[in-house]
C-alpha cells in the first residue's frame, strides 16, 4: 500500500470521525435532533471501519498516528465549516502533530 493511499485513508477517516462528531454536536447542543445524532453515530462507526484498511498491522500505531491527524484535521474543519480562525499557536501545534504522524507511520524500519 503506498504512502499515498495511507494518506487518502487517514483523511476519509478523519472526515468520518470529525463529522460524525460535529454531527452529534448540533443533534445536540443545536438541538438539531436525533436524526443529526443518528447520523454522527453512523459516521464515527465508518471511521472506526476505515482505521482498519490501514496497512499496518499494530492498532496503537494506527490510532496514535489518527491523533495528529485528528487535531489538524478538527482546525480545519472548524475552519471551514464554523469560521473557527486558528492562531500561530494552534498552527503550529497541528504541524508538530502532523510531523508526529509522519515519524509513526512512514519512518523507515527493519524488518
Amino acid at each position: 500500500m503506498s504512502v499515498t493511499r495511507s494518506l487518502f485513508l487517514f483523511a476519509l477517516a478523519a472526515l468520518a470521525e470529525i463529522g460524525g462528531a460535529w454531527l452529534v454536536w448540533q443533534g445536540v447542543r443545536e438541538h438539531r435532533g436525533w436524526a443529526w445524532i443518528g447520523a454522527g453515530v453512523v459516521a464515527l462507526g465508518l471511521y472506526g471501519f476505515v482505521a482498519t484498511l490501514q496497512p499496518d498491522a499494530n492498532f496503537g500505531r494506527i490510532l496514535a498516528a489518527y491523533g495528529g491527524v485528528f487535531v489538524a484535521g478538527s482546525l480545519a474543519w472548524g475552519m471551514v465549516v464554523d469560521g473557527f480562525r486558528p492562531d500561530r499557536y494552534d498552527v503550529a501545534g497541528a504541524l508538530i502533530c502532523l510531523v508526529g504522524v509522519a515519524v509513526i507511520m512512514y519512518a523507515p524500519r527493519g524488518a
